[in-house]
């Protein structure tokens, strides 16, 4: 330790490297830096989840002012004035760095703050660069990468005249005319709250067959069935967008190959590229300290998020491109500390981890689809209970979705959880928690839930199941039909 400034550098400020550098003084690390060349909080905080989540709150808000009449309630509908969202999204952002104080906190467990003074590099396997030039060196014996990514402009005709959703935050009026390009999480995402907010024609355009392809497919039904009520045009199977050319003043043209065959240009006043994020990997230098990347331009670890090639040098978040979600960051951010600081090998296992998306419907997810249960175990028990069937979401005029759960025949344990509709992100944490307890279907099916709520759903897909596997005693009808002791029951 002697030999080196620091027993642990961290390059990144965001949840990753906060998480990771507070962790590593936890277990009693004696010198550890963090360098973060912009604003602390990364992406998260600043240019992602907090503000995209201030949006989709304001689209929620306009869209149950639709509801008013239902419940008798007068008045002119609201109107959305953007520069006061905007202020609203800033004054958000400013309320979590007060609220986080991660400089303070950083300074008071120890760490030493490299803050602002540009980005970090390596110079050889333990020594790092920070600034332009020269720069402040100085030496590690072990390395955290947590960086982080962004947006990807791929190298199509006429992409730098595409915005990315960091210029959401720099809207001052709502675009009448959008075409999204990418259809997996961000680009549901902002494609939704563009048309919540009144975006008069929105096109979601995909080269995968179905809208967010890696979710389970009733997700990607439910999600994109009620994109289409709204307005949203979606275009799946396409063969990609081509080019986009600047037709008249702000106005683009952007032509994209259909299934079909044919091509299709389609006049936009925002077109926004959703298609992909890559590490951070440009300023680091890699090379000097033989970090090798992954065929798809991560950081290469192993189970333990140590790179393959640099045993000193370790990668979490979204530098190793496993999973990029701020609770898998933080997560993996304790491990690599952990493995880095006490030199273990705790390994990253990514099986328990509920995401979602803030879109209308909303959906969110936790543990495999049915496509991937199969391969595993093809008699796998599948129920999908409807949000139509439960009361709370009759109360509330909300009966688009459900829950689907996937189970094993043989361990009767859940193995995926998957629900599309209103308050997803919060019904899922039911399934994640009974995942996490090792509980089995039948345990779940007779927990009592309150009521009348959203996440009976989840009890009502699992009571399901349970019945199929006769863990629940079932009477029959004169039709041999299964009688259900529902009170929740739907009649079809």
């Amino acid at each position: 330790m002697s030999d080196f400034d620091y027993e642990l550098a961290i390059i990144g400020g965001g949840p990753a490297g906060v998480t990771a550098a507070l962790r590593a003084k936890e277990l009693g690390a004696k010198r550890v830096v963090l360098v973060e060349r912009g604003a602390l909080g990364g992406v998260c905080t600043n240019d992602g989840c907090v503000p995209l989540r201030v949006l989709a709150k304001a689209a929620r808000l306009l869209r149950d002012a639709r509801q008013w009449g239902d419940f008798g309630i007068a008045g002119d509908a609201p109107v959305l004035a953007v520069p006061r969202l905007m202020m609203r999204v800033n004054g958000v952002i400013s309320a979590m760095h007060d609220k986080k104080a991660i400089a303070y906190r950083l300074e008071a467990a120890g760490v030493k703050l490299v803050h602002g003074r540009g980005a970090a590099r390596f110079v050889d396997a333990h020594k790092l660069a920070v600034g332009e030039g020269d720069g402040e060196t100085f030496t590690a014996k072990k390395v955290l990468l947590c960086a982080g990514g962004h947006s990807a402009r791929p190298p199509f005709e006429g992409a730098d005249l595409a915005h990315t959703h960091s210029d959401l935050w720099g809207l001052q009026t709502v675009p009448r005319r959008v075409v999204v390009v990418g259809a997996a999480a961000t680009g549901c995402q902002a494609a939704s709250i563009l048309r919540a907010f009144g975006s008069e024609q929105v096109t979601l355009i995909d080269t995968a067959p179905r809208i967010l392809p890696q979710e389970d497919a009733f997700v990607s039904e439910v999600v994109q069935a009620g994109f289409e009520e709204s307005g949203i045009r979606v275009l799946t199977g396409t063969k990609g967008v081509s080019k986009i050319e600047r037709d008249s003043g702000d106005v683009r043209c952007v032509t994209v190959g259909l299934s079909n065959g044919d091509t299709e240009t389609i006049l936009a006043d925002l077109v926004m590229l959703c298609v992909g994020w890559p590490a951070n990997l440009e300023p680091l230098n890699l090379k000097a300290a033989n970090v090798e990347t992954s065929k798809r331009g991560y950081v290469a670890v192993d189970d333990t998020l140590r790179s393959v090639s640099a045993p000193h040098v370790y990668a979490a978040g979204d530098m190793n491109g496993r999973l990029m979600l701020v609770q898998t960051a933080t997560e993996q951010a304790c491990i690599a500390a952990e493995n880095a600081v006490r030199g273990i090998r705790r390994k990253d296992r990514l099986h328990i981890v509920p995401h979602g998306g803030f879109t209308d419907p909303e959906y969110a997810s936790v543990g495999v689809t049915e496509e991937k249960a199969r391969e595993q175990e093809p008699d796998c028990l599948v129920a999908t209970a409807h949000l139509r069937d439960m009361d709370r979401a009759v109360i509330d005029g909300r009966t688009v979705g459900g829950c689907k759960l996937i189970v094993s025949r043989t361990t009767h344990r859940i193995l995926g959880a998957h629900v599309a509709g209103e308050e997803a992100m919060e019904i899922i944490h039911l399934c994640a928690g009974a995942m996490a307890g090792n509980l089995k279907v039948d345990q779940l099916a007779k927990l009592e839930l309150a009521y009348p709520t959203y996440s009976a759903v989840v009890g009502r897909a699992a009571r399901d199941i349970s019945r199929e596997l006769d863990l629940i005693p079932c009477a029959s009808d004169e039709a041999g039909e299964a009688c259900a002791a529902e009170w929740e029951f739907g009649h079809r």
